[in-house]
């Protein structure tokens, strides 16, 4: 588990809603949710299928905005900017990873891990992530392209990518969703390690306790309600 968190919030919901019209009238996905997660904390959003955990994620991320309520992500008001203002929030403080990957095809995994401090205009980005993909034990696999690696070996490329531009906040989906239970511990002891060496700090949506108990903190949802936010023994 982290050691590093502080005082410092870097992210902060406040009285959080999220309405959608579906056919059958409006359905509420989120109610009043509320919390403040803090700088170097892993975090882990559990609950069962529909309870709108990937829901809040988007929104702690800036990918959508509540329909009531207000978020702040590393100092900035998330609600009171427009896309093109939260996609440069995301751009300068966020990394993500998915179950599914997301690997662009075409790029040999040394140039996805690139692609990030590409777009941002980092200095060295080759050397940068040459660096972090040795940091993730694929340093014989830079030069191979996505359909030449397996499973664990595509995530792992992923969290390099994600931890590449060194994040005020990690938010991963389902992490080991796509992956066999050996290979998806081993992807967490990898996340959990680059949590505690770097100051990033980790929100995980999770339906494995397991692997939520590994975190400092569980923030519990259910049915779109906040029903426990509770610290990880020491």
């Amino acid at each position: 588990m982290s050691s590093q968190s502080s005082n410092e919030a870097v992210l902060v919901a406040e009285r959080v809603s999220k309405q959608v019209i579906s056919p059958e009238g409006g359905l509420t996905i989120l109610s009043n949710v509320g919390f403040t997660i803090f700088s170097g904390e892993s975090v882990a959003i559990t609950g069962a299928s529909g309870a709108g955990k990937s829901t809040l994620l988007a929104l702690l991320a800036g990918l959508d905005l509540p329909s009531e309520g207000r978020i702040w992500l590393n100092g900035n008001e998330l609600t009171a900017l427009d896309e093109d203002g939260r996609a440069r929030i995301r751009a300068a403080s966020v990394g993500f990873v998915f179950q599914s990957f997301h690997l662009v095809p075409s790029l040999n995994a040394l140039e996805n891990v690139m692609l990030p401090l590409e777009l941002s205009g980092a200095e060295g980005s080759r050397k940068k992530a040459l660096d972090i993909i040795e940091q993730v034990g694929l340093s014989e696999r830079w030069s191979h392209y996505p359909a030449q690696l397996s499973g664990g070996e595509k995530q792992r490329v992923a969290i390099a990518r994600a931890f590449a531009t060194q994040p005020a906040v990690l938010f991963a989906d389902e992490p080991t969703g796509n992956l066999d239970s050996r290979t998806g511990e081993r992807i967490m002891d990898l996340m959990f390690e680059l949590n505690r060496s770097s100051s990033t700090t980790l929100v995980l949506v999770t339906h494995d306790q397991s692997l939520a108990d590994r975190c400092d903190r569980k923030i519990e949802l259910d049915a779109g309600l906040l029903v426990s936010d509770s610290k990880a023994a020491a």
